[in-house]
């Protein structure tokens, strides 16, 4: 499997937002302009993450999704405010690919196993937050960030795992916004304990972060918003980078 590089659309209020450390979030842009700009740069897949209907405990803005759907011929995951099948069959029906699901496989990890049964583990997910609580110990964090969880991060990776998720999305809080870099000892931890594909998230700031993260950090694909929303990084230039590092996994 190729690298991939993976753009990430949080949404709020119907527009795509950005913070640090999952706080300041502020308003930049029009989703669908913008999904359909990555398309053309040659992303490799595209994330639609609704960061407040869980929190909001709102429904998800479907209509929304939709209209992303139909402009976006890569794999469309969405994520944020799926709580049952039925969240995620919706989701499967207006062209969603894959789903991403992360406070609700928290509530209700069974939520994960049924998922991967009736759709296949291909198109289910676990994102999970994360924050470093001590020398190589990260805990999962909840509620956006705001609370700890008391899971062990490299466990639940594993749990997530064998309740048959296809793939995990591993955020690093600390990170998050900062262009410091990924984590590249807690995604290494974690691809070293799990054989599904790890998709980094939190810190890309410059090119040499997602040579660093796919190949020490032995992760299967890099996410990241900022350095693509303000075209800090441009993803075709990205990618030709990577091949001339000949960053590859066997994955």
């Amino acid at each position: 499997m190729k690298n991939r590089i993976i753009p990430c659309m949080d949404v709020d209020n119907r527009k795509v937002v950005k913070g640090k450390k999952f706080l300041d979030v502020a308003e930049i842009a029009d989703p669908l302009t913008l999904a359909k700009k990555y398309v053309a740069d040659g992303a490799d897949e595209l994330v639609f993450y609704d960061i407040s209907a869980s929190t909001k405990n709102r429904d998800m803005f479907l209509d929304l999704i939709e209209e992303i759907a139909k402009e976006v011929p890569i794999p469309f995951i969405v994520g944020g405010g799926i709580r049952t099948t039925d969240d995620i069959e919706k989701i499967f029906s207006i062209g969603g690919d894959k789903v991403s699901i992360n406070s609700a496989a928290l509530k209700n990890p069974d939520l994960i196993k049924e998922a991967a049964e009736k759709f296949g583990s291909e198109r289910i997910i676990l994102s999970m937050d994360v924050k470093k609580t001590g020398p190589d110990k990260w805990s999962v964090f909840a509620k956006g960030g705001m609370e700890e969880t008391g899971l062990d991060a490299i466990e639940w990776a594993k749990q997530g795992e064998r309740l048959g998720a296809g793939e995990l999305v591993v955020n690093s809080i600390d990170e998050d916004g900062v262009k410091d870099g990924y984590d590249i000892d807690l995604n290494k931890a974690i691809a070293e304990a799990v054989s599904i594909p790890i998709i980094a998230s939190g810190g890309a700031g410059k090119p040499e972060h997602f040579v660093e993260v796919l190949t020490a950090g032995k992760a299967s694909a890099a996410l990241a918003a900022s350095v693509f929303h303000f075209e800090e990084i441009d993803i075709a230039e990205l990618k030709t980078y990577l091949e001339k590092q000949v960053v590859r996994n066997d994955a």
